[in-house]
C-alpha cells in the first residue's frame, strides 16, 4: 500500500500538537502519521492496524464488516495507532481539521501509554516487522501444503487464541516437563527409619510421624503420575509442546500465540488506555489547540466518542471520568485514612486540602495499573452515585433488560468479573492422560458467566484437530456441573455430581 503524503497544513498541526503534548509531560516514541481514504483505512483496520498480516479469510470478513458499517453510516474510523517503535498511526482523509487535531492528540496520548505502562513493557516493539515475517512464512506453508490445509489449521488455532495466561510474560517459566514414563516409580515408597533399639523404637520412629510421611510419599507419587502436574493456563504453549503436531504446525501455532500475547496488554488496559487518551485530547483541544470556530465540530465528535450504547461499557467514558476523578481527589486530598474515616457528610463534601497532587497521581496510575486494579482501587461509591451507575438483569416476564439495583458492591463486583482474565473464560489444561487413554481434559473455572454451548462444541472440535484424540471440557451450565466431550465423530453431554477444583 503506497504511503500517503500529508498536506502541509496537517504536518504543521501535527508538529504543533506534538510540542504541546511534550510540554504537558507526555513522552512517546517517534510517531509517523499517514492519511488514508476510507477503503484503505478499513483494510488496515481489518488487519488490526498492521499494513500486512498472514493470509486468512477472517481478515476479509472484518474488512467487509467495516466497509458496510461505513457505507450505511453505522460506524466510522477516526484513528488507528500501533504499539511499535517507531509508532505508526493512521488518519482518515476527508475528516474535518478539527477531527484530525483531536485524533493526533489522542494518538500521542496512546503513544505515551504504550511506552510507560508496565503491562506493555515486555511487548515486541518491532511487531510490524514480525507480522510481515509471519505473513511470509504462512504463505510459504500454503504453497507447500495447500491453502485449505493451512486455513483449516489456523481456524483451529484462532478458536483457542484467547486460552493463554495474561500474566505469563512477567513470570519466569519452568523448564519443559516431559510426559512421565508409566514405569517411573519414584519417589521411593518406603519411609527411611532411624536405627533404634526395640524399647526406643516408638520414641525414635513415632508411628504417627511415619504414617504422615507415608501419606506424603503416596501423594507425591500420585502427583508425579499426573500430567501436567499442575493445571496449565497457557493452553497454546501446552499444545505446542505436547500435541502431535508437524513442524510447520508448531511454527504456525507459535505465530498465533506470539500475536495473541502482543495484543494481551491492550485487552488488559482498554479502559485505562482509552480513558488516558481521551483525557489528554480533551485537555489539549480545549486548552491549547481548538479555535472558537471549531467548538461545535469538536463537541459533535466528542459526543459520538463518549456516547453510551445499551448493554456495553464505554471504555472512553469510564476511563476519562475515573482519571478526572482521581486528579480531583488527589488535588483536594480526598483520600487516606483521615478522609475514609470521616463520617460527617457535610465535612466530606467541603473537603479540600489543596494538595495539588492530582497530575502526579494520574501519571503514576497510568504507569502501574491494569483495568482490574484500576477499577478495584479507584472506583468509589461516591463516583458511582455521582455518575448514576447501576446494574441490570434480563426480566423474563417482560422480555427486557431492566435496572436491578444500585448497590455499590454489586456494581463493582460485576464490573471486575467482566474484566477478569481480559474478559475471556478461564480454561486450564487439567489432565493430558484423562482416563489413562491420552485424552485431554480441560476445566472451565467458572466466574458467574456460562459458556455458550454451541461455541464450546465448535471449540472442542477444533481442539480435537490439534490433539488428535478425544477432548473433554468440564464447566457449569445453569449452576450444574457438566462434561462436554468430542471424540472426533460426535459430541456428548454428561452431568456430573461435583466440579473439579
Amino acid at each position: 500500500m503506497p504511503a500517503t503524503v500529508l498536506t502541509s497544513e496537517l504536518r504543521e498541526v501535527i508538529q504543533e500538537i506534538k510540542e504541546y503534548a511534550r510540554e504537558c509531560g507526555l513522552d512517546f516514541f517517534e510517531t509517523f502519521f499517514e492519511a488514508l481514504p476510507f477503503d484503505e483505512l478499513n483494510e488496515v483496520a481489518a488487519y488490526d492496524g498492521f499494513p500486512t498480516r498472514y493470509p486468512h479469510w477472517r481478515f476479509g470478513m472484518q474488512y467487509e464488516h467495516l466497509s458496510k458499517q461505513y457505507a450505511y453510516g453505522l460506524g466510522k474510523i477516526y484513528e488507528l495507532v500501533i504499539n511499535n517503535n517507531p509508532c505508526c498511526a493512521y488518519l482518515m482523509q476527508g475528516n474535518s481539521m478539527t477531527a484530525q487535531k483531536l485524533v493526533v492528540a489522542h494518538v500521542y496520548a496512546h503513544g505515551d501509554f504504550f511506552r510507560h505502562n508496565t503491562w506493555f513493557s515486555r511487548t515486541n516493539r518491532k511487531m510490524i516487522d514480525e507480522m510481515a515475517n509471519h505473513a511470509t512464512r504462512v504463505r510459504k506453508y500454503a504453497e507447500k501444503h495447500g491453502v485449505e490445509e493451512i486455513e483449516r489449521f489456523i481456524d483451529a488455532c484462532l478458536s483457542i487464541e484467547n486460552l493463554i495466561d495474561p500474566h505469563a510474560l512477567f513470570v519466569d517459566r519452568k523448564e519443559r516437563v516431559e510426559r512421565p514414563h508409566p514405569d517411573d516409580e519414584n519417589p521411593a515408597s518406603e519411609v527411611p527409619r532411624l536405627r533404634a533399639r526395640s524399647y526406643m523404637e516408638r520414641y525414635i520412629n513415632p508411628p504417627d510421624f511415619l504414617e504422615g510421611q507415608k501419606k506424603k510419599l503416596r501423594a507425591e507419587k500420585e502427583r508425579r503420575k499426573k500430567f501436567p502436574e499442575e493445571p496449565v493456563k497457557d493452553l497454546l504453549l501446552f499444545l505446542m509442546e505436547h500435541a502431535p503436531l508437524a513442524k510447520w504446525q508448531q511454527d504456525v501455532l507459535e505465530m498465533i500465540r506470539e500475536e495473541a500475547y502482543y495484543f494481551v496488554p491492550q485487552r488488559m488496559t482498554k479502559i485505562m488506555n482509552e480513558g488516558w487518551a481521551t483525557y489528554w485530547h480533551s485537555r489539549l483541544m480545549t486548552e491549547r489547540i481548538m479555535t472558537d470556530a471549531e467548538v461545535v465540530d469538536y463537541a459533535d465528535v466528542t459526543s459520538a466518542t463518549l456516547g453510551q450504547s445499551p448493554g456495553q461499557i464505554n471504555p472512553y467514558k469510564l476511563g476519562l471520568e475515573l482519571f478526572r476523578d482521581i486528579e480531583e481527589r488527589w488535588n483536594q486530598g480526598r483520600f487516606g485514612k483521615e478522609y475514609d474515616e470521616c463520617a460527617d457528610l457535610d465535612a466530606r463534601d467541603a473537603w479540600n486540602k489543596n494538595l495539588g497532587l492530582g497530575r502526579d497521581k494520574i501519571f503514576e496510575v497510568r504507569k502501574v495499573h491494569s483495568d482490574v486494579t484500576f477499577i478495584d482501587a479507584f472506583l468509589t461509591e461516591e463516583f458511582c452515585d455521582r455518575h448514576k451507575l447501576f446494574t441490570y438483569d434480563f426480566n423474563p416476564h417482560t422480555s427486557r433488560y431492566e435496572i436491578s439495583g444500585r448497590d455499590f458492591a454489586d456494581i463493582k463486583g460485576r464490573l471486575l468479573n467482566q474484566l477478569t482474565n481480559c474478559g475471556q473464560p478461564l480454561i486450564v489444561a487439567q489432565d493430558a492422560n484423562y482416563k489413562n487413554r491420552g485424552e485431554l481434559l480441560l476445566i472451565h473455572r467458572h466466574h458467574g458467566v456460562d459458556l455458550k454451548l454451541a461455541d464450546a462444541k465448535e471449540t472442542l472440535a477444533n481442539l480435537h484437530h490439534l490433539w488428535r484424540r478425544p477432548v473433554h471440557l468440564e464447566t457449569e451450565i445453569k449452576a450444574k456441573a457438566v462434561l462436554l466431550s468430542y471424540d472426533g465423530a460426535k459430541h456428548s453431554f454428561t452431568e456430573r455430581d461435583t466440579v473439579t477444583v
